[in-house]
């Protein structure tokens, strides 16, 4: 990996760690990581799906539901919100995975031109494969984030390389290593923390990403599972964003999930979730993975709007 201002920012083990998993190219279908099946590495998997859709004539359709993207709004309490900070935006969109359709990156662009928000977050997965390159993500991104104004967010998914970081950090985008940074709105501070991938690569580091976080000061955790939500919890975060699961993608009428793919109760598998005193959001996402079709769920960005407990 050329120098970057990456290794001065991430611990070398950690790098190391992260880039000798990565070498080993595609990740298998069982085994490893938080969960021991993994579809999304299974290409007999994909191509199964595929004719299994275009046999009976879904595809397509699934094609058209996988890029109607909706805009989902939801209001939340958080009780160390100053009031400053009352009525704050965060646009949360997860699980890009934006070489998957040619059409999808223009699309997503389009559908958040013109949203009002005060900072956008990005929980992972901007490739659609889990290995090879990540040109054509990273092309992907550009487009998007030619379409979003002000701060933008970024942690890394079960499907980035490390290797993406630079050119991502080219386009403004800050992305959160086991790191913090932090909002200023007249006098008061919103805190955003954002760990390494905890579902594949078990990349999280929450005791570095929270190690300088003032105890009483309001935080949000960005991570790309849900799947550390007690650990987070923990540590005395607010609000945890997160996505990975897809709510599924193809679900069976009545929303029934076939597969979530995380290692936690189904109830933090899709939308709002409490734990403790945390609050947590699992975006469905708003791309597809595996194949690039949803039913009975579908894409979404996320708008959270930021509220003072009474």
């Amino acid at each position: 990996m050329p120098e970057t201002g990456v290794h001065a920012r991430v611990d070398p083990v950690h790098l190391r760690q992260r880039l000798a998993i990565e070498a080993e190219g595609e990740a298998p279908v069982f085994g490893r990581g938080r969960t021991r099946f993994h579809p999304e590495n299974s290409l007999s998997l994909h191509q199964l799906l595929r004719r299994t859709l275009t046999l009976t004539g879904l595809y397509q359709r699934g094609q058209r539901n996988a890029l109607d993207i909706r805009v989902h709004r939801r209001e939340v309490a958080l009780t160390a919100l100053p009031p400053a900070l009352d009525g704050f935006r965060v646009l949360q969109l997860s699980d890009l995975h934006l070489d998957s359709h040619a059409d999808f990156p223009d699309t997503l662009a389009e559908r958040v031109r013109a949203l009002e928000y005060d900072v956008c977050v990005l929980t992972g997965d901007y490739r659609f494969r889990t290995c090879g390159s990540f040109a054509p993500a990273i092309e992907g991104l550009a487009r998007v984030r030619e379409a979003l104004r002000g701060s933008v967010y970024a942690i890394l998914g079960n499907h980035d390389s490390i290797r993406m970081v630079p050119e991502i950090e080219a386009m403004d985008i800050r992305l959160l290593l086991n790191e913090a940074d932090g909002i200023e709105r007249a006098g008061s501070r919103l805190h955003i923390a954002g760990v390494d991938d905890p579902h594949f690569f078990r990349g999280d580091n929450l005791e570095k990403a929270c190690a300088d976080l003032p105890p009483d000061a309001p935080s949000i955790l960005l991570s790309h599972s849900p799947e550390i939500f007690r650990q987070a919890a923990a540590c005395g975060f607010d609000l945890m964003l997160c996505g990975h699961t897809h709510g599924g993608q193809i679900r069976l009428p009545g929303g029934i999930p076939l597969i979530t793919n995380v290692d936690c109760p189904r109830r933090f598998a899709a939308g709002s979730w409490q734990f403790g005193d945390m609050c947590g959001y699992t975006s469905v996402g708003a791309g597809s993975s595996i194949v690039d079709v949803r039913f009975n769920c579908p894409p979404e960005v996320v708008i959270h709007t930021l509220r003072r407990a009474c």
